[in-house]
């Protein structure tokens, strides 16, 4: 079974809107939104996964990224653990780098569904929080 360790960024600009991406058609999770990130690479801390994520994926450097959230997701065929950051201030204006759709949303809980099952505790606590 794979484990993989992903660092997220959750982008919130001072209206609080969070920036996020479609994931690819032929992604796992095809489709679905996603808060941008990665894979967390041998030898790199999440945080240094999250700055090289955030500027492969979207173009821009964050600040001071804090973690928001630490969490453990079992699919059928991978477990993940996801570092969720709240990243507040970056340099660039962030879009779709990669090609992916992008955009400034406001967050409601009823948006759970439209991101990875992973994803819904982040977001009702976000949406608790906005």
């Amino acid at each position: 079974m794979k484990t993989l360790q992903i660092a997220v960024g959750i982008i919130r600009n001072p209206q609080n809107q969070i920036f996020i991406t479609q994931r690819a058609a032929d992604a796992h999770m095809a489709n679905k939104w996603e808060f941008p990130g990665g894979k967390i690479e041998s030898g790199e801390t999440p945080e240094q996964a999250l700055v090289r994520e955030l500027q492969e994926e979207v173009g821009i450097t964050p600040f001071g990224a804090t973690l928001f959230d630490k969490l453990e997701y079992q699919f059928p065929d991978r477990h993940i653990t996801l570092w969720f950051w709240l990243v507040e201030s970056w340099e660039g204006e962030p879009w779709g780098k990669e090609g992916q759709p992008g955009n400034w949303v406001e967050l409601k809980a009823s948006d759970a569904d439209k991101f990875p099952p992973a994803n819904a505790p982040v977001i009702s606590r976000l949406t608790g929080n906005l």
